[in-house]
């Protein structure tokens, strides 16, 4: 059987990832000269407590090559096949260190394939791979159906406050004040592996209107649809937003994630959104 590897940035609820035997690579915060492991070490609910505290924005780190040292020596011994279902290659250096970790196992199959997502279209990703693996699906059959969905991947999201984005350069700070000053509130999307501006709203409740209409709009439902919700401290909002979805595009089931620490640093507390394939 194919081993699948994710990381934290999936947002997988880590329960779910040990019940399927799925290994799960931590990224790194750093806190000044403090750096955790976002697994065991800081989980969002402490991450989340430590950010609101800090007056810069702290820093994210690519997981160590090292760490995939284990799973590859594993598949080494076991001759499995291996693919690290990695975030975007654009804005993390997870692929970099996956395939850096690769190097030492020269005489084992290690697919790592940039997802160009993040949150829970990567989360998705991971769940397709790992159903297709236990199945009895080649290495090659999981990466040509990954390489199939990514590119029809969809994750739009909003933010609370955009004082996160103006501490991580993103904004500047002058139009960080315009924005708030008016209410404006930003719908972002994740495109070609990048976060960037969708459009903006007045006021929340707007944006959040926005948000289903355009799902509504361009999810087409289906076995590749994988729709899903995240959020970071707004279970409430999401839950609505995950019933909402549900009645506008008939989907019986709709999971709900958790935006972790890595992702949490530049969108801040009270986020969400959502992704799906088209």
């Amino acid at each position: 059987m194919t081993i699948i590897v994710a990381d934290t940035t999936c947002g997988l609820p880590r329960d779910l990832l040990a019940r399927r035997g799925i290994p799960l690579i931590p990224q790194v915060v750093m806190f000044g000269e403090e750096a955790f492991h976002d697994d065991k070490e800081l989980d969002t609910a402490a991450f989340l407590q430590r950010l609101k505290a800090s007056k810069e924005l702290p820093k994210t780190a690519a997981p160590e090559p090292p760490l995939y040292f284990p799973i590859f020596e594993e598949a080494k011994k076991t001759g499995e096949s291996v693919i690290v279902v990695a975030p975007t290659g654009k804005a993390s250096g997870t692929v970099r260190s996956a395939q850096t970790a690769a190097l030492e196992f020269p005489g084992v199959d290690i697919r790592v394939v940039d997802t160009l997502t993040i949150s829970c279209n990567l989360g998705s990703l991971v769940l397709v791979a790992d159903d297709m693996a236990k199945a009895g699906k080649s290495a090659d059959e999981i990466v040509d159906k990954l390489n199939y969905l990514i590119p029809r991947g969809k994750v739009y999201f909003l933010v609370d406050t955009l004082e996160y984005l103006a501490k991580g350069g993103r904004i500047g700070g002058a139009k960080r004040l315009v924005a708030e000053l008016l209410e404006i509130k930003p719908i972002l999307q994740v495109k070609d592996g990048q976060v960037e501006a969708f459009e903006q709203q007045r006021t929340k409740r707007r944006a959040l209107a926005r948000l289903v209409e355009v799902v509504a709009e361009q999810f087409k439902g289906g076995e590749d649809g994988h729709l899903c919700v995240l959020q970071v401290e707004a279970e409430k909002e999401a839950e609505a937003l995950a019933a909402e979805l549900k009645a506008k595009v008939n989907v019986p089931d709709i999971p709900i994630y958790e935006l972790p620490p890595a992702i949490v640093v530049h969108a801040g507390p009270k986020a969400m959104g959502a992704g799906f394939f088209v």
